[in-house]
């Protein structure tokens, strides 16, 4: 029986691509580099500061002046953190179900906590989520289990009667190791050369509030 359900931010639960790419062209502008178009940008949004970086000036924390490029990014992105960002298509929808059902739901993303509140703030979302877990909340964040079983906790049910539902291989090995019923969004940030068929998860949805239909089986 599902009596939770928990939620990755970037590229499920909100299309925060749109102000990720903006503060990665942001910095690019400042090298003087044209901006790159966001169907390139996205695949990679889930993948915080250092693979935005990556793909977008070819440097890593070895690279010389990098955590000043980091800083510069990371400074642009706060101050416009919900610009463009929204919920996907069918989230909202989904969210009041769960509410009409009682269903305690919450998010757990590896996304610092110096964002993650701001942003389910400004969203309108904070005070309805039943947890809000960072990647930096815990001592270890996902592929490790800890964040997720940190979250159940908070919500007082246990691990395998609880959905996580994620875009990444990373979300459904840390849902899998907590013994969490692992749902792979289908319309997040997924690089199209993955082989989601080799990910460890029970299914996928094409859209948010096809969810629905683990929640009802």
């Amino acid at each position: 029986m599902v009596e939770a359900v928990l939620f990755d931010l970037d590229g499920t639960f909100a299309d925060t691509a749109p102000d990720l790419g903006a503060a990665l062209n942001h910095v690019r502008a400042l090298r003087d580099l044209p901006p790159l178009p966001l169907e390139t940008i996205r695949p990679q949004a889930s993948h915080g500061s250092r693979g935005l970086l990556k793909l977008g000036l070819n440097i890593d924390p070895d690279t010389p002046n990098y955590e000043e490029v980091r800083d510069a990014f990371l400074q642009y992105y706060e101050n416009h953190i919900c610009d463009q960002t929204r919920l996907f298509p069918g989230m909202s929808a989904l969210v009041a179900e769960l509410e009409r059902h009682e269903l305690p739901w919450g998010i757990v993303t590896n996304k610092p906590h110096r964002y993650t509140v701001p942003l389910m703030e400004k969203l309108g979302y904070a005070k309805r989520a039943a947890c809000l877990v960072s990647g930096d909340t815990c001592a270890r964040s996902k592929p490790h289990p800890m964040p997720l079983l940190h979250a159940a906790e908070l919500m007082g049910v246990a691990p395998d009667n609880c959905i996580y539902l994620g875009d990444d291989l990373r979300d459904m090995e840390a849902a899998q190791a907590a013994s969490m019923i692992g749902i792979v969004a289908a319309y997040g940030y997924i690089d199209p050369i993955a082989d989601l068929a080799a990910w460890p998860c029970v299914g996928r949805v094409p859209t948010p509030f096809a969810l629905l239909r683990y929640i009802q089986s």
